[in-house]
């Protein structure tokens, strides 16, 4: 028993010297997470002078479900030098499933200033599930790292001071997060206009794809001076949550409310107050809007993924068939109009439970989940940009334009 005493305090002070040797080598100087929308996360020095890091995963209550795709930290290092970073943690599961995180095709973003960011090469290995990539420290001796341009709570405060007391703006709060957050509804163009359209962004928090969307619509839509913009909200009015999981992406998780509650789930029934408050209030709003016969025409939910397409809700009933073939006009129009190629799903393609179907089966609405590729925007041949997915807002203007009026 003294031996392999003696053996496991000489294997742990051997490990420990090592990781010592490690540190004192290596060019970095710590991992920062202190700031908004950073990700949760722990790191080390290998032997190797590789900064593994390892993400920490967010649950789904009463589900087996787990996720770690988002990443945002600050890397402080000596100017100059060269650190390949090792993320780990991306065996998620999803409905039940077993599912990575990633693949050969997942970029990631870095930026001198926190601000700016430029898409980098990463290295999948997939027997570990892990991904690699180098980066080199810039002079002033930081580096921003995140999975996509980050959209902040910050961003949209900013966003909305800008807009406010605008002639076509009314902002109301609907209510608040679990953490007490509050939540907004945007509306831009007369609550009188002939079509309504209704958008969510960042019901996952690991995805800002749709809220760099929705600010490029509220800027195209507001431009002043601007005829067609004017002629746009002559046709129709947008309501607007522009960021669902604040909690989420203040804290820099996945996937689901701090509550464990996917707020992209469970639409099929009214939601729980206690546990997911930002959909409840959500549908307090809509209520009311139904109520006062302003039904939204269309409700699009915005996300991101890898694949990039219209996910279509396909309900076995044959009165849905007019929605279908609605739907399949929008996803015309994205196609002629915008620089979106990846189209509708395929007719086996269900997702029950998302607000798309669940709005278009309780409340008879129009509603489409809108995913948005993370890696790669094949009508542009390039990588995904904040500029580009700004861009794509805009183009929307002219979408449901056109969608409205071959409605008439």
């Amino acid at each position: 028993m003294r031996h392999l005493a003696f053996l496991i305090l000489h294997t742990f002070a051997v490990v420990l010297l090592m990781v010592h040797h490690a540190m004192a080598a290596s060019p970095l100087h710590f991992i920062d997470t202190s700031f908004e929308n950073a990700s949760p996360l722990d790191w080390q020095v290998l032997a190797d002078q590789t900064v593994r890091i390892d993400l920490i995963y967010d649950h789904e209550r009463d589900s087996p479900n787990r996720a770690a795709g988002h990443w945002h930290f600050r890397v402080d290092a000596e100017p100059g030098s060269q650190l390949t970073l090792l993320l780990n943690h991306f065996s998620n599961v999803w409905n039940g499933r077993s599912a990575l995180a990633c693949s050969d095709a997942t970029i990631g973003f870095i930026s001198a200033d926190g601000m700016t960011w430029e898409s980098i090469e990463t290295e999948f290995i997939k027997d570990s599930g892990q991904l690699r990539f180098t980066v080199t420290i810039p002079p002033g001796g930081s580096l921003w790292v995140a999975r996509l341009p980050p959209y902040r709570i910050s961003d949209l405060n900013r966003l909305l001071d800008q807009i406010r007391g605008h002639s076509q703006v009314e902002i109301t709060r609907i209510g608040e997060t679990v953490q007490r957050r509050p939540l907004e509804i945007v509306r831009i163009g007369r609550d009188d206009a002939p079509y309504r359209v209704f958008i969510r962004a960042r019901a996952h928090p690991w995805e800002p794809g749709g809220n760099w969307v929705v600010e490029g619509m509220i800027r195209h839509l507001l431009k002043t001076h601007d005829e067609q913009s004017a002629t746009y909200l002559d046709q129709y009015c947008v309501y607007i949550m522009p960021m669902a999981n604040k909690d989420g992406v203040a804290m820099g998780r996945t996937r689901f409310n701090v509550l464990g509650k996917d707020l992209n789930r469970d639409w099929n029934a009214p939601p729980d107050a206690t546990l997911c408050p930002e959909n409840a209030a959500l549908e307090r709003w809509l209520t009311k809007m139904l109520d006062s016969g302003r039904r939204p025409h269309l409700a699009l939910e915005m996300h991101n993924d890898e694949s990039g397409k219209l996910h279509l809700s396909r309900p076995d009933a044959t009165q849905f068939e007019a929605y279908i073939a609605r739907m399949h006009r929008l996803e015309s129009l994205l196609l002629t109009k915008t620089w979106f190629r990846e189209g509708a799903t395929d007719p086996s393609f269900r997702n029950s439970g998302t607000l798309g179907e669940g709005w278009l089966t309780r409340f008879g609405i129009d509603a489409v989940v809108h995913e948005l590729n993370a890696n790669w925007i094949e009508g542009l041949q390039s990588r995904p940009s904040a500029e580009h997915w700004m861009t794509y807002g805009e183009q929307l203007c002219d979408v449901l334009d056109a969608y409205f009026k071959a409605a008439e």
